[in-house]
């Protein structure tokens, strides 16, 4: 399922798709300025994800990298809306920004290159390697390049659904689950498939929305925790939470450290979104040079088959091999046309300008 409305001439939209094609190139061969390579910074600040997400990153790029430049790598846990306004106010009073690379959401990052804060990554040699998936719908050029997909799928305890997976959103409204859900604290992932489960159409996102406000106001009187990505995975090992909707990676955390857990696609559909890197402006050439070839080493298909093994997603480079624990057919691993139509995909514009107000209603009214 796809929405995307017409696009204004001031946004500059583009749609576009980046061709793919043969092996993966390394750090190892040539890279973007070989004649002249610049001297390497003692370190580089990725922003990202805590949990499961920064430990993949580490084993399948930043150690990587390391290993390569000898340069090390520090992650920056600071989350992504909250580092936003900081980089965005670095590069504005031209000052060097806090981290070097932001491993960020597609919508956030949009956010940032509407705002011209976002180096251009079109040179990156493994650009040519890439699938469509890859390249950011919205801008011009590759300010950003995804780096994976991912479904917000809604994971369940097999044991607290003895007759099958969960078939719509309506069945956690049973009494038996109050306070034992849960959702990003500010709805993300969910906003979609509540709007279906409210009565509405996703072709009336973002102007009539009120079917979902409904549906939340519903889910609100079960109670729900509330939290980011790591939460998920201490919820569900801790047997505090029966389902909730959150990205398939923090179940498969959870589910490598031995909790039953299982993940379906309910009716109302599932959103897929995806995340990618991007750098600010305001570096030293050479910072810039060394942060340009760690986003160049995460296009490998050897990093991305590491680092998306311990995600459960699916890249943007051709071959790679569904991770263990992720079976063909996955719903949380779309690979295929047919594998999308139980998807819900809405166009990066119509979530940059709606998204903040859509955050704002949900907790306004989880907190009301």
């Amino acid at each position: 399922m796809n929405i995307d409305k017409k696009l204004n001439r001031r946004e500059l939209l583009k749609k576009s798709a980046a061709a793919s094609g043969a092996a993966a190139v390394s750090l190892a061969t040539p890279a973007i300025l070989v004649a002249a390579e610049p001297a390497k910074p003692k370190e580089l600040i990725i922003r990202a994800w805590g949990g499961p997400w920064v430990e993949a990153l580490k084993n399948g790029v930043s150690d990587k990298f390391t290993a390569a430049t000898g340069i090390r790598v520090k992650h920056d846990l600071t989350e992504d809306n909250e580092i936003q306004p900081k980089v965005w106010a670095a590069v504005a009073q031209k000052r060097t920004p806090p981290i070097h690379i932001n491993w960020d959401t597609t919508t956030n990052a949009t956010k940032s290159a509407l705002r011209g804060v976002c180096e251009d990554l079109g040179d990156l040699p493994n650009i040519k390697n890439v699938t469509s998936l890859a390249k950011p719908v919205g801008v011009e050029g590759y300010p950003i390049v995804n780096t994976y997909g991912y479904v917000y799928v809604l994971a369940y305890s097999p044991k607290a659904f003895p007759d099958g997976p969960p078939k719509s959103y309506h069945d956690l409204l049973a009494p038996k689950f109050r306070g034992r859900l849960a959702f990003y604290n500010d709805g993300i992932g969910f906003h979609f498939p509540a709007q279906v489960a409210g009565g509405g159409k996703l072709e009336d996102i973002p102007d009539n929305m009120q079917p979902c406000w409904d549906f939340v106001e519903k889910m609100k009187a079960q109670k729900p925790l509330l939290g980011e990505d790591p939460d998920f995975v201490t919820w569900f090992q801790k047997g505090e939470i029966d389902a909730a909707c959150t990205i398939s990676t923090n179940a498969l955390g959870a589910k490598k450290n031995g909790v039953d857990l299982a993940w379906t696609v309910p009716k109302e559909g599932a959103k897929f979104d995806t995340d990618g890197l991007w750098i600010p402006k305001g570096h030293s050439e050479g910072d810039l040079y060394w942060a340009k070839e760690y986003i160049n080493q995460a296009l490998t298909k050897e990093s991305q088959q590491v680092w998306l093994d311990g995600l459960g997603l699916p890249g943007v480079i051709d071959g790679l091999t569904p991770p263990p624990g992720v079976p063909i057919g996955d719903p949380s691993y779309p690979t295929k046309p047919e594998d999308f139509e139980r998807l819900i995909r809405v166009s990066g514009q119509i979530q940059v300008e709606n998204e903040s107000e859509w955050f704002s209603k949900f907790k306004q009214i989880m907190q009301g």
